[in-house]
């Protein structure tokens, strides 16, 4: 009897193990469903999938790294050496971010800035360009965005750079994936560092209206650096940098007659003034004479033309110091994005 008992009890045992095994499969094959689910073809097929490379960084929570969408695609970034390197778009967004907006910025405001670098790139890649034909996008930000390699960040960043770096990987990380769309498409998301109390529709510096660029009013202030800066050039200046932009323009009278009146917008950006027998938009002038915005006031002593100006950037899009602000008041990224741009929506790109 004891013999049988002991069976009973190895039988038992065993039985046991092998439903416990068959659980613990079970639930590994849930686990793994949801990876298997997820998967799918990108939206939008701009850039080389890259199946291999590793995450590059600790996601927001925990430390705890997480999937990445934008660890699946490649960016080619022509260097301003003129080779060509091929990096992930998480790798290349960081090195973005980090150039293109303070690290000290609100997490809610590096965001933004991430969703709108990635939403530019993506239309780079499916338009391509012909000043930089082997690669997506190149590091001129006069021609695309600015980028800095990680190594160059955290040495100018100092005593900061571990907490910047994991800033920047946070706001990478937590709009994985994410672009600005308007009517189902990527936008051409432009921004620019600080605005004279509202941004400026494009139809204003370009002459074309886009339904999403629009003038919104835009909170920033007197916290940015050089918000109100002065330039004094002699008539002579003036003269010269006016006649190799517009070798018609006719300043043969009294400097104090060159400038006319000039027509502005609700947040005092310039949108056109009189200027020897021509007719400049504000851009213009800020970029025949170097100003930081077309924001402007001129006034002629008699000697000097003095420019007073507010802000900084071509006005069109999101303000960098208005998004800051915004975040202070409590925004989050999606806040910041749909007010800039008008009409749209933040969304998954791929």
């Amino acid at each position: 009897m004891r013999i049988q008992r002991a069976r009973a009890k190895i039988w038992l045992g065993r039985s046991l193990r092998q439903v416990v095994a068959a659980a613990l499969l079970s639930v590994g094959v849930l686990f793994c469903l949801p990876g298997i689910l997820i998967r799918g073809d990108p939206l939008y097929q701009g850039s080389e999938v890259v199946e291999s490379l590793p995450p590059s960084g600790d996601a927001a929570s925990g430390g705890v790294q997480a999937a990445s969408r934008d660890r699946g695609r490649a960016v080619r970034l022509q260097m301003d050496d003129g080779t060509i390197r091929e990096l992930s778009m998480s790798d290349y967004l960081w090195g973005v971010v980090a150039a293109e907006m303070p690290a000290s910025f609100e997490l809610e405001a590096l965001k933004a800035q991430a969703c709108a670098a990635r939403t530019y790139t993506v239309i780079r890649q499916n338009s391509g360009s012909d000043k930089h034909p082997g690669a997506d996008i190149c590091e001129d930000s006069t021609c695309c965005q600015a980028y800095i390699e990680r190594e160059a960040a955290l040495a100018r960043w100092g005593l900061n750079a571990q907490e910047y770096e994991e800033k920047i990987s946070q706001a990478v990380e937590g709009t994985d994936g994410l672009g600005i769309l308007y009517e189902g498409q990527p936008i051409q998301a432009l921004f620019f560092s600080s605005a004279a109390g509202r941004t400026v529709d494009a139809v204003a510096v370009w002459g074309n209206s886009v339904d999403y660029l629009k003038s919104v009013d835009s909170p920033e202030g007197d916290e940015v650096p050089n918000y109100h800066s002065q330039v004094v050039l002699s008539s002579q200046q003036v003269q010269e940098a006016a006649l190799a932009a517009y070798p018609g323009a006719d300043l043969s009278g009294e400097p104090s007659s060159w400038f006319g009146q000039a027509v502005r917008d609700e947040g005092g950006t310039v949108t056109s003034i009189p200027f020897g027998g021509l007719t400049l938009t504000g851009g213009q002038v800020r970029s025949m004479l170097s100003l930081r915005s077309a924001a402007f006031t001129v006034t002629w002593d008699g000697e000097n033309f003095t420019f007073d100006v507010t802000g900084y950037g071509h006005g069109v899009g999101m303000s960098q110091y208005g998004a800051n602000a915004m975040a202070k008041e409590g925004k989050n990224f999606t806040d910041i994005l749909t007010w800039y741009y008008t009409g749209t929506q933040v969304d998954a790109l791929w």
